[in-house]
């Protein structure tokens, strides 16, 4: 299942601007902004309904083109994808552990695909 999708956005406030008028119909507002010093330099921002669910990210190749981040039972799943999506020819992106500016007990890794899309997988309930 998916937990939750970002993109690389080329100008930043011209997205934010465009998203917060598209997605107030729906019931989706920008609701977490991540502090820069906590993502590179890179303006981060997280849309949703109860919890930020849909991501824009200032383009760079940290953040890659797309990012995706599927939801993983235990944090053994989440190293297994690790290791298989590096055997798999992927590129790190972040190895699997705790990142616990994101909130207590979310623990993912992080593997580039062969087209730099920034695929994650994430586990939100297993203990550390």
């Amino acid at each position: 299942m998916i937990d939750h999708i970002s993109f690389g956005v080329t100008d930043f406030a011209r997205s934010t601007a465009f998203y917060d008028q598209a997605f107030a119909p729906l019931g989706v507002r920008r609701l977490f902004d991540v502090p820069e010093e906590q993502s590179d330099g890179v303006k981060v921002t997280g849309y949703g309904d109860d919890r930020p669910w849909f991501w824009l990210a200032e383009e760079n190749a940290t953040t890659g083109l797309m990012h995706i981040a599927l939801q993983a039972k235990t944090n053994a799943a989440v190293d297994a994808f690790h290791a298989a999506a590096l055997r798999a020819g992927g590129t790190d992106n972040g190895a699997p552990g705790l990142r616990p500016h994101y909130h207590p007990g979310y623990y993912a890794a992080f593997v580039l695909d062969p087209d730099g899309h920034n695929i994650e997988a994430v586990c939100h309930t297993a203990p550390p």
